[in-house]
């Protein structure tokens, strides 16, 4: 046996290390178990790397069309390898803060993969094999994801790759197919093409980011377009032969198969839990198509044992995972705290231009049976996305007709991630929209295209 600890936690991506800074604070003793950096997959090969590899992306594009803007730039050119270094860096400078936030909070870090034994018992396998058991009053499991693999898509992490391989290639191919059009492939299919790679989006389903408002998919799709991405949709790739210099991509199409070349493919088809090895068999822990079951505040079958993350049922999502981590603790100290409401969680997609959004989608609103009122403002309209050079897109509202609630609220634009907030505070408030309509937005901003939308909404909209 070793050290006691009121809490555990297993796994150090946001679900993880947030449950642990918040337990401390509310005065818990906690240890975090974690077999790779801190900062899970979110901060070293995920959300945060990704944003960095994404902002050369655009530094670059804003050089490349300096003339627009009445600039003269001679000779811009991408250095691959520093832009990989430079996301690199990023990421560990991230991972180093989350070190800084466990010695400020006085939160160890034992190295290792966890393994529940049961109720108060856990077993950390160090990376020489040495086991220890712990004996925890609380075991939280954050484990996370990783990249979902096809039977006919094996990722070998040359020729066909996952997202950890896209953000750390150790030269820029020439061309690429992405397979999948979520947030992880479009991202991606932005930036390489962004700095010169040639590149097709193959897409299942008859839109790209398809659990998006289908006009905000639709717009996406115009927009790459006119960045010079192929787009295929109702499409899917049948195999891939990876023994010559290139892939040759088998791709079923309405119109039947065809053949396509690249250097390499990026499978960006999902995520698959990362369940394997962490004791659910052995200590009894309840769970089904891959994920754990939990309450609403997190806790498993098994007393003391509780699960966060993407490892549930919900979007996975860091801010979600955070979020559930903070109840989790809050709940296990007495704190009684609400249960997170799935209906208002914002998705944020990081391509240019960005996509966000929150609540339900227009056709989602009408088949729940709602009478609804659209209101949309094109940012063609505005003044400061005119004068930034960013007219693509614009934010979608939806209102129940009978009472002005707020169902759903769906941008696509220059910046619209740092916009959605509003819709999601106003909509926990349950904020009308006339409310919106009344409270006055700054001009010149992007924001005014919310208040805009909302007017359109109940025919009041002043500038279209």
């Amino acid at each position: 046996m070793s050290a006691k600890y009121d809490l555990m936690v297993v796994g150090s991506g946001p679900g993880g290390y947030v449950a642990a800074i918040r337990a401390s604070q509310l005065g818990l003793k906690v240890a975090v178990v974690e077999k790779a950096e801190l900062g899970g997959i979110c901060l070293n090969w995920g959300c945060i790397p990704t944003k960095a590899l994404l902002k050369s992306a655009q530094v670059f594009e804003y050089m490349s069309h300096a003339e627009d803007f009445g600039i003269s730039v001679s000779n811009a050119k991408v250095e691959f390898d520093k832009v990989v270094k430079r996301s690199r860096d990023v990421a560990g400078g991230m991972s180093n803060g989350i070190q800084y936030l466990f010695k400020k909070n006085k939160i160890e870090v034992v190295k290792g993969f966890g393994k529940v034994l049961g109720s108060k018992k856990l077993e950390v396998t160090d990376d020489k094999g040495n086991k220890t058991t712990y004996t925890p009053d609380h075991i939280i499991l954050a484990t996370g994801a990783r990249s979902r693999e096809l039977p006919n898509l094996p990722i070998d992490g040359k020729k066909i790759i996952g997202y950890r391989e896209a953000m750390s290639l150790a030269k820029q191919p020439k061309s690429m197919i992405v397979v999948g059009s979520g947030a992880i492939g479009v991202e991606f299919a932005y930036f390489y093409n962004a700095i010169g790679t040639d590149v097709t989006i193959v897409e299942y389903m008859p839109n790209i980011v398809p659990v998006e408002d289908v006009d905000v998919s639709k717009q996406l799709a115009r927009s790459f377009k006119k960045q010079g991405i192929n787009i295929m949709t109702d499409s899917s790739v049948e195999k891939v032969d990876t023994k010559g210099s290139k892939c040759k991509v088998t791709v079923k199409t309405k119109k039947g198969e065809e053949i396509l070349e690249t250097d390499v493919v990026l499978s960006a088809v999902g995520i698959q839990t990362n369940l394997e090895g962490i004791g659910l068999e052995e200590a009894g822990i309840k769970h089904e198509k891959g994920k754990v079951l939990v309450d609403e505040h997190y806790k498993t079958n098994v007393p003391g044992v509780y699960a966060i993350g993407d490892i549930v049922h919900g979007p996975a999502l860091a801010h979600v995972a955070s979020a559930e981590g903070i109840i989790c603790v809050e709940q296990i100290t007495g704190h009684n705290p609400e249960p997170l409401d799935y209906g208002n969680i914002p998705g944020c997609t990081y391509c240019s231009p960005e996509v966000a959004s929150v609540g339900m989608t227009e056709k989602a609103a009408k088949e729940a049976g709602y009478e609804v009122k659209v209101g949309k403002f094109p940012f063609s309209a505005s003044g400061k996305a005119s004068a930034a050079g960013h007219k693509d897109g614009f934010v979608k509202v939806i209102f129940d007709a009978k009472y002005g609630e707020w169902l759903g609220c769906h941008m696509i634009g220059y910046n619209v991630t740092e916009m959605i907030a509003e819709a999601v505070v106003a909509r926990k408030l349950e904020t009308t929209g006339h409310e919106i309509i009344k409270s006055v937005h700054p001009h010149p901003t992007m924001s005014e295209a919310v208040m805009e939308a909302a007017a359109a909404a109940y025919d009041e909209v002043i500038h279209i």
